[in-house]
């Protein structure tokens, strides 16, 4: 890939004038991170009346800043052919319908086939940002509305907005039991302390807060909305874990199967075959990046989901 540069050139501020030069730069260009402009600072990339300065130096306002971004290759994932809906694409911003069953990030047992892959084939300039562009996760099991930066500046915007709470993400799920009413779970997470493949709650772990509502009750299990304040992993899953509400079919924090006194044929063999968390995002909000433009995107749930809330009602008197 033919490498490509952005230039900037401007002159600082007046009103600057005392700041660190790595703080004036923050204000200047908003659009990068704090610490992306720092490390151009040290690698050269940026000049101040054309000479290196240091992080720490004080600026006097009026100086010229030539700033020159070069594309960088941030992931090493191969591109590869992989089948994803894609809900939203414009120069700066993507939005992807991810199916249940797909990893978004290669790892230890995936080192291929999961949306990065094929988001670096749809799309190769993504190798140029981190987690090539992908904002937030969802596991490997949950379906639905994943956001995906295009470009470096985009990146910064939605990782700041999703930071602080600007971008709002709705899901709809099937917990075990019978919810009597909505309500917020606020319960810090952190790895669990034997087994590192899960979360748990812990009183030393990262804030995290969940809100739901009820949309349905069924005999022995609740069909919920879920809007989350904070994006931990697992983070859903683990909440209602705690809560003696596991989500139906979930294989790592669900425990034993539940099934309702008398259930049908069908309804037994519908719970049985679920074998993954039932949890689908189904809808975000946001600013876009650039034209700061109210969006907000939906994803119906996919078919499983829609045919065990089907056998769950017939269940249902």
């Amino acid at each position: 890939m033919t490498e490509h540069r952005t230039q900037h050139s401007t002159r600082i501020p007046d009103e600057l004038a005392g700041q660190r030069l790595d703080q004036a730069l923050a204000q200047m260009f908003p659009e990068y991170s704090r610490s992306r402009l720092k490390a151009w600072l040290l690698d050269g990339s940026v000049l101040v009346d054309g000479d290196v300065r240091r992080p720490r130096d004080r600026v006097d306002g009026g100086e010229r800043v030539e700033l020159t971004v070069k594309a960088e290759v941030a992931v090493r994932a191969a591109p590869e052919l992989i089948s994803f809906d894609i809900v939203f694409e414009d120069d700066a911003l993507l939005v992807v319908n991810k199916p249940a069953g797909l990893v978004v990030h290669p790892g230890a047992g995936n080192a291929a086939g999961t949306l990065m892959n094929g988001l670096l084939y749809h799309a190769p300039l993504l190798q140029e940002l981190p987690r090539a562009g992908i904002i937030h996760r969802l596991d490997k099991d949950t379906s639905g509305l994943l956001l995906v930066a295009k470009t470096l500046p985009a990146h910064t915007t939605l990782v700041r907005r999703l930071a602080d709470r600007e971008i709002s993400r709705q899901y709809l799920a099937v917990c075990n039991g019978v919810l009597t009413g909505g309500g917020t779970i606020d319960a810090p997470i952190a790895r669990h302390r034997v087994d590192r493949k899960r979360m748990a709650i812990n009183d030393k772990g990262k804030p995290a807060v969940t809100h739901y509502t009820v949309i349905e009750r069924f005999r022995a299990h609740t069909y919920i909305r879920v809007v989350l304040d904070t994006g931990r992993t697992h983070q859903i899953r683990v909440h209602f874990a705690h809560r003696r509400h596991a989500l139906l079919g979930d294989p790592v924090y669900g425990g034993r199967l539940a099934l309702p006194a008398g259930a049908s044929a069908e309804l037994v063999a519908t719970l049985r075959a679920f074998k993954r968390q039932a949890l689908h995002a189904s809808r975000l909000e946001l600013a876009h990046p650039v034209s700061d433009e109210s969006l907000c995107f939906e994803a119906p749930p996919p078919a499983d989901f829609d045919q065990l809330l089907l056998t769950l009602r017939e269940d249902t008197p």
